[in-house]
Order: C-alpha cells, then structure tokens, then sequence
C-alpha cells in the first residue's frame, strides 16, 4: 500500500469540517487543519481544536487573506479539502490561487457537501447561493487543478432531529407540515458518515475529476415513507398539513432571510427531487454507498430511534 495522503483541512472547526478533520485522522491520514491565531483561544472552538490535538491532527496558522501562510500550508500536504462556510465560499478563489502556486497538490476537494450544484431547480435565494460553488468549479477545472466534488445531499443531524419543521426543537407528535404532495424521493446522510466517505474518495483514482454522491439506499426515502416511519416509532398517526408548490413559492418570497433560504431548500430537495432527479452518469459521478460497500453507514431508521 502507498503511503496514505497528507491532508489539509479548511474550516475544520465549522459544522461538516470537524467530522471531515475526525474522518481523516481516524483512517490514519496525517491531518493538517488550518487555524487563525484568534481561533485557539475562542471558548467553544478551543475545546474542538484539544480533541484535534489529542487525536494527533497538527495545527497550521494561516489566513485565507494571507496568500504565503496559505501556500505554505499547502506545500506541506498532498490533498486539500475545504469544508469552508457559505459566507466564505467565494474566498476559495484565494486558496485555488495558493494551490496553483504550491504546484504539488494531487487532489483538491472543494467546500459542496450538499446538492449538485451543475444540477438541480432551485429557486432564489438559494441559486444565487450555489451559484458561488459553481464559480468555484470552473475556476478549479480552468487552472487544471485535479479535483473531487462530494455531493452528500441532505445532512441527517440537520434535518432530521426536527423532521424538517420550522420553529421546533423534536420531531413532530401531533401535526406535520410537508412540502409539495410528500412523493419525491430525498436522501438523508448522517455527517460522521460523510466524513468517512469523503476520506475515502481522496486517495481513490476512481474519484479523480468526478463527482462522487451519496445515496446510501437505505436512507433515499420520500417526506410521506420519512413520516410513516417516524408514526410507527411513536405509535401515533400525525395530522398531515400539506403545501402546494404554489404556495410554498409565495412563502418563500414572501419570508425574510434565513427562513426564505430553507424554505427554498426545501422547494428544492423535497418538491423538486434535487437530490434524486437525475441519473449518475459514470462519466462524471459515482454513488458513494455502491464504491465503498464495507462503510456501515448509518441509517434513517436507525437515526430516528433516539429520538422516540
């Protein structure tokens, strides 16, 4: 076996990154995570960075605004992945500039982690928000930057705890509200299984310059099969409210921000299909669940029992 690639990791405090950072030192890849100064001492974020420490991650200082400790960082590995915020996707273009200029990095793995941003029909605001990421792709495609892009759908730990309800902090127990007719076929992904499979892909040539997407099938189910499986747990029939497209389009408008961008997010994957509305062609992806069958992923019915 080759040695196992050096990997960078951007944001590796933030919601995805720490399961990805975890991920990556678990599977015995030498883990570099770059930190600003100001972050070891933030009272919630230290407390992450310790357990990094302790699981053998190395700390890099750096600033996506300071282009030599960016290159710096990234002469010292051989992978690069980017689980970088929404506000700090066009920042990228920085990093992409730092790569370039490092000229060793064999693969970089840019911040996605949801829908495929070349393919869906989302409605504002949420196109203007994926319109950044696919400013990102092509910029990596025109420096010729060899890439992965990781489309993990919908994140379990986000979505389901609330199935989905806006201003609730449980799974509904008397009354659910679902988007368009609840038929649509949506994937629900937990985020440590993510980060397993996201780490997979990074030494593997069958993912170079492809996109790999995950759907594990156990968990690709639509809102009305996730409701039923929610009411046996519970042993409870739920009051189904039911949104027509039209509708729901009127609210998001009508909503100010960030309640329009998860409304929209939910016209998208649950109304639209997003997450399923297409074939994998094996030209441009490959499904996680199928290259990796050892991964035990975990699945939504298992998920929602700690939640009974």
């Amino acid at each position: 076996m080759a040695a196992k690639s050096k990997i960078l990791i951007l944001g590796g405090t933030g919601y995805i990154g720490k399961f990805i950072v975890k991920a990556s030192a678990e599977a015995g890849h030498p883990t570099f995570v770059l930190v600003r100064e100001s972050t070891v001492s933030h009272p919630e974020k230290s407390k992450l960075i310790d357990t990094f420490k302790s699981s053998g991650v190395t700390l890099l200082y750096g600033d996506l605004n300071d282009h030599e400790s960016l290159v710096k960082a990234v002469k010292e590995v051989d992978v690069v992945i980017s689980t970088l915020g929404g506000q700090q996707i066009d920042d990228q273009l920085k990093l992409i500039a730092a790569i370039k200029e490092a000229g060793n990095i064999k693969r970089f793995l840019p911040s996605e982690f949801g829908l495929d941003v070349d393919r869906h029909n989302a409605v504002e605001p949420v196109t203007s928000f994926l319109a950044k990421k696919v400013k990102i792709r092509r910029a990596i495609e025109a420096e010729g930057i060899p890439y992965s892009y990781v489309c993990s759908n919908a994140f379990a730990g986000y979505f389901l705890p609330t199935l989905g309800q806006q201003n609730v902090t449980a799974p509904p127990r008397d009354k659910v509200v679902i988007l368009g007719d609840g038929n649509v076929q949506a994937v629900y992904v937990l985020e440590e299984d993510v980060g397993t499979y996201t780490i997979k892909a990074v030494d593997d040539p069958r993912t170079l310059n492809k996109t790999l997407y995950l759907r594990p099938p156990a968990n690709v189910l639509t809102f009305n099969q996730l409701v039923s499986l929610w009411e046996a747990k519970i042993k409870t029939t739920l009051e189904k409210v039911y949104i027509p497209e039209d509708q729901l389009l009127n609210y998001i408008q009508e909503s100010p921000f960030p309640a329009n961008l998860q409304l929209a997010l939910g016209h998208s994957i649950l109304v639209k299909g997003d997450c399923t509305n297409f074939e994998i062609d094996p030209y441009f992806g490959l499904e996680g669940s199928k290259l990796y069958p050892e991964v035990k992923y975990t699945t939504v019915d298992n998920y929602l029992n700690a939640f009974v």
